[in-house]
């Protein structure tokens, strides 16, 4: 039954009675809410309030931090963003990119960026194996690979990761000489660094990759600096020297092997070609004998007049024996031939000799004979 129909006793919701004087006022109305309110609670208002203004603004208050509360509640995780969330302190879960929700005042949410490079630099004076002093500067860029790692299981993880990077720094510069620092190890020594950096951070826990180690200076202290650059130059003198002379060798070694396998090569063909004269020789001696044996006689004349064949041959003066005496007649043939081969070259036009030349000197030859026997016949008829 409805509070204002017949027999319902006047009495409105509000526990009052529906007089003649209009509807109930607002005031009362939120004043009666808030008593109701605060008696849930077990609390009272205070004796003589009349409530005609406090009560709209504890509802306005109460309406503001509801909404508070829903807007802490909500959050947006970019997606280069990964959050992790604790709950009343202890890891609850980890969230990705999109809209995710956290309840209010007891879940806590932390964002960190996944996808950046970041970078941290150091600079240091180290002690080389050699017990010299240099100067090493890198930088380290690095990623974070765990978010959840990273938030809880280190208090400064970038401090962490500074330390680590230059405690494996000095291992490596400390297991180095100084030149190999300084010149052609720098490339080496990075990369080194680099896995041992990650060694220790993984052994950390910490959440961190480290995804290149630049090495961005290392020199002498400046106290040595002058001394240190005469060194270098010395060692860079040193080294191109060496290098020259590898250049040479590496000339000059191949061509002498050439030639010596060319020697090698001209002894094995000088040896095949004794050795196959000397068969060939032992074959016509043999066969030599056989004929020897058959005609002794013709043989032994036919290898005499062989052998005076072989030896005048090689000579170009001729002694010619004359009749009736001892004398031997001398002919120059190596001037007289060679004085008509020039003759008979300069008419050619600088041709080789024909053999119609070659009979042309032949005559004179036989002339110049037959003009000196009369004189020689003389000259032993008068003795």
């Amino acid at each position: 039954m409805a509070w204002n129909e017949p027999g319902g006793n006047n009495q409105d919701p509000w526990g009052g009675r529906r007089g003649n004087d209009g509807p109930p006022d607002l005031d009362q109305v939120i004043k009666k809410a808030m008593d109701k309110m605060g008696g849930l609670f077990g609390s009272k208002p205070p004796a003589g309030n009349s409530g005609g203004g406090f009560g709209p603004i504890v509802v306005i208050a109460l309406i503001i931090g509801v909404l508070a509360a829903l807007y802490d509640s909500v959050n947006i995780i970019d997606q280069r963003e990964q959050a992790v969330v604790l709950r009343l302190g202890k890891y609850y879960e980890t969230l990705g990119p999109g809209l995710q929700f956290k309840l209010p005042l007891i879940d806590t949410l932390i964002k960190e960026n996944v996808t950046r490079v970041q970078s941290k630099s150091l600079k240091s004076k180290m002690l080389t194996e050699d017990e010299n002093i240099v100067d090493v500067a890198i930088s380290v860029q690095y990623v974070i690979s765990d978010v959840k790692d990273y938030v809880l299981n280190v208090r400064d993880p970038q401090s962490s990761l500074v330390q680590a990077a230059e405690s494996a720094l000095r291992h490596e510069v400390g297991s180095s000489e100084m030149h190999f620092v300084l010149t052609e190890g720098r490339e080496s020594l990075a990369s080194e660094v680099h896995a041992r950096t990650q060694k220790y951070l993984d052994s950390y826990g910490i959440g961190l990759t480290v995804s290149k180690v630049n090495l961005e200076g290392a020199h002498a202290p400046e106290e040595v600096q002058d001394a240190f650059l005469d060194v270098t130059k010395a060692r860079e003198d040193e080294v191109r020297l060496r290098n020259e002379a590898e250049t040479y060798a590496n000339g000059i070694i191949p061509e002498a092997r050439g030639q010596a396998q060319r020697q090698l090569e001209e002894a094995n063909a000088y040896k095949e070609q004794v050795v196959a004269q000397a068969i060939g020789e032992a074959s016509r001696f043999e066969q030599l004998l056989v004929e020897y044996q058959r005609s002794p006689e013709v043989t032994r004349e036919r290898m005499y007049i062989d052998a005076v064949q072989g030896v005048l041959a090689k000579t170009p003066k001729v002694l010619m024996d004359v009749e009736g005496g001892n004398n031997m007649m001398y002919l120059p043939l190596d001037k007289i031939v060679g004085n008509r081969v020039s003759d008979s070259v300069s008419e050619s036009g600088g041709q080789h000799l024909t053999a119609s030349d070659l009979d042309k000197v032949t005559r004179q030859v036989m002339d110049e004979i037959r003009q000196r026997q009369p004189s020689i016949r003389r000259t032993r008829e008068a003795r």
